[in-house]
């Protein structure tokens, strides 16, 4: 018993409660992570931000890509997708996909160009 409340301290003291996504080239606007076995395309989704996902968000595409500006140490391991497309040059090693990312605490992204939806409005 005593063995299984220390573990249950060390998981819950291992991640924040909640953690920020930064979207630098949008205006700086943050998302609110409090779920962290969601990736980040459904963080987005969730705080009413369209995000693209050609497939569908299942990791058969790289269109939902982000690049990692701040906290690459702060977002779960590549997926096997994620790995896939790193070996295809496809993914590169500051990138990762919105639809496999988990975030675990703060970080700051970016939207690459090719990836920017036309109806939403863009900083530099």
């Amino acid at each position: 018993m005593y063995i299984h409340q220390c573990a249950q301290s060390v998981i819950k003291g291992s991640h924040q409660s909640m953690a920020k996504i930064t979207i630098q080239n949008l205006s700086g606007r943050e998302i609110v992570v409090q779920d962290f076995s969601k990736p980040a395309l459904i963080q987005f989704g969730l705080s009413q931000l369209d995000w693209m996902h050609a497939c569908g968000g299942k990791g058969r595409c790289t269109t939902c890509r982000f690049i990692v500006m701040e906290g690459a140490n702060h977002l779960a391991p590549l997926t096997k997708a994620e790995e896939r497309y790193r070996e295809q040059n496809l993914l590169q090693l500051n990138e990762r996909l919105a639809c496999q990312a988990i975030v675990l605490e703060d970080i700051v992204i970016s939207v690459p160009d090719d990836c920017k939806l036309p109806h939403l409005d863009y900083s530099e």
